[in-house]
């Protein structure tokens, strides 16, 4: 008899969490009898149709922060009756109010083994100055009661050990990627017509991601930009592009369920982001066999980029790592630098594509599906 496993998240919207469950639930369904909790009902990605899926609210993203603090426990309350109703031996949940819920459904009485999985990191996801920032830093002490943290970085997981005394029991398993299944989508056409060289991204249009640097970056450089995502800032990005005279070097391509198409079309994957976790988009890119310009943010792109540095360091400048470039975050003279450098140097776009090949391999699903096994076999 197949082990049973509920997968928690908020929802499969177009996100790096999301792209690693539905991986995990392609590869992990014939193991295990695994049930899909939502709190959304948004399903971007395909999952195979053996997977139950139990919506435990239908919730929209705008809703109010005060009302999803008073929900929390008793969305805990509920999943952890749905968990003894489903007979769930384990419960993974990955991001943080899923996770959330389900450590009050352990404090609840839950018998069922929890393991959280912690995608960003902390200190710099919740570094504001407002209510949700403060409110987080107190929730954050639920994380002692789980059986397991997963984090998907170093960064992630010394952040919660030093930062906030986090004793549970944790280990890092890196996102991972398809590379067979984006080799196969990657060669299909795309319909717009190249003029330039051509700089691409990908992200959520938030003000976390920071396109307002790569816009500004580019204005003075002789190239587009493709911008794949959508989100809240999307009419003020386009004013930004109105006022910057670049409505005919940047195109917002909105959400795209190939990202790939277009990534094997550009010559330069860009990334301005002020945090991060691990970003799947890096490894994509580097699976596409693209040059990579990003920011230097506290957890993700050193370790992807330049893995034999210490993934604490920061720096202020511009570093020309093994796998790819970092600048300081939210520099735009340091993104210009870099850009126009990968820009004029064709050897080094050159070095870098064939690098990116080589380290994409190593966060291949065919070389981590067996911790995510280990995990969901109790070994840990």
């Amino acid at each position: 008899m197949k082990k049973k496993v509920a997968i928690f998240l908020y929802s499969l919207a177009s996100g790096g969490a999301e792209r690693v469950v539905s991986i995990l639930l392609e590869r992990l369904y014939k193991k295990y009898d695994i049930t899909l909790f939502l709190m959304n009902d948004t399903i971007f990605y395909n999952i195979p149709k053996e997977i139950k899926i139990i919506f435990l609210e239908k919730s929209q993203p705008n809703e109010n922060g005060f009302i999803k603090l008073l929900k929390l426990p008793i969305l805990g309350w509920k999943y952890r009756n749905l968990l003894k109703q489903q007979n769930i031996s384990l419960s993974l949940s990955l991001m943080t109010r899923p996770n959330y819920i389900n450590l009050f459904a352990k404090i609840f009485g839950s018998k069922t083994k929890t393991i959280i999985s912690e995608r960003s990191h902390f200190s710099s996801q919740y570094n504001y100055a407002d209510l949700q920032s403060f409110i987080n830093k107190k929730l954050v002490k639920l994380y002692n009661f789980a059986d397991l943290i997963i984090a998907n970085a170093d960064g992630n997981m010394y952040d919660l050990q030093e930062n906030y005394h986090t004793k549970a029991k944790m280990t890092k398993i890196y996102n991972l990627i398809d590379i067979n299944m984006i080799n196969e989508k990657k060669k299909q056409p795309i319909d717009i017509k190249r003029e330039r060289f051509i700089f691409i991204t990908i992200g959520r249009l938030d003000s976390g991601k920071n396109h307002k640097l790569l816009l500004e970056a580019i204005k003075d450089i002789d190239a587009d930009l493709w911008i794949i995502g959508d989100g809240e800032l999307k009419n003020n990005l386009e004013l930004i592009i109105d006022n910057l005279k670049l409505k005919d070097r940047v195109k917002l391509l909105g959400r795209q369920n190939n990202p790939y198409k277009f990534l094997d079309k550009a010559d330069c994957f860009v990334f301005g982001s002020n945090h991060e976790g691990f970003p799947n988009v890096l490894l994509e890119a580097l699976a596409c066999g693209l040059p990579i310009i990003s920011t230097d943010c506290q957890s993700g792109p050193r370790e992807i980029l330049a893995p034999d540095s210490d993934f604490s360091k920061q720096i202020k400048d511009i570093e020309y790592t093994k796998y790819g470039i970092l600048v300081q975050i939210n520099n735009v003279k340091k993104m210009t630098e870099a850009m126009q450098k990968i820009l004029n140097d064709k050897q080094l776009r050159y070095n870098y594509a064939q690098k990116a090949l080589t380290r994409a391999q190593e966060f291949d699903v065919k070389y981590l599906i067996n911790k995510w096994e280990k995990v969901l076999d109790g070994k840990f």
